[in-house]
């Protein structure tokens, strides 16, 4: 459509429609998205211990849980002890180079930590990484 101003110019209107805000809409929630994926790894409240070195989990692996009243979670999924060693192995996989994250809560007696860590090495599985959250300030 055609507009003729005061001074006799001829103006189309603009038919484009102005994608930035859209794209600064866009890229703020891939950010918000990136930024809260690591704190929504598992759905099951554990109390992990604090520690001052602690390494970010940048892969994705099993991840065993043990809460505060001693069940045991593979992966969100409720896990009996005894069946630990069968759940955990996986036909063609190598043992020795699976690795598994272990959440466990700080209030656990200490037995039913060794035991589940007993379970895991019974399915042959040597590596093994503890989950800690880092002490705030020093």
């Amino acid at each position: 459509m055609a507009f003729t101003t005061s001074t006799g110019q001829t103006r189309s209107s603009l038919a484009e429609i102005n994608i930035t805000p859209l794209v600064d809409v866009v890229l703020v929630l891939l950010v918000i998205f990136m930024l809260t994926a690591p704190v929504l790894q598992s759905g099951i409240e554990v109390a992990v211990p604090k520690t001052r070195t602690v390494r970010q989990i940048t892969q994705q692996r099993m991840v065993l849980t043990i809460t505060r009243d001693q069940q045991l979670f593979l992966d969100d999924k409720p896990v009996n002890i005894h069946d630990l060693p069968q759940r955990l192995h996986q036909p063609g996989a190598d043992d020795a180079r699976q690795v598994i994250y272990l959440r466990a809560d700080q209030q656990i007696p200490f037995g039913v930590f060794a035991a589940v860590m007993d379970a895991v090495k019974q399915a042959g599985i040597t590596n093994i990484s503890v989950v800690t959250q880092p002490l705030e300030g020093k």
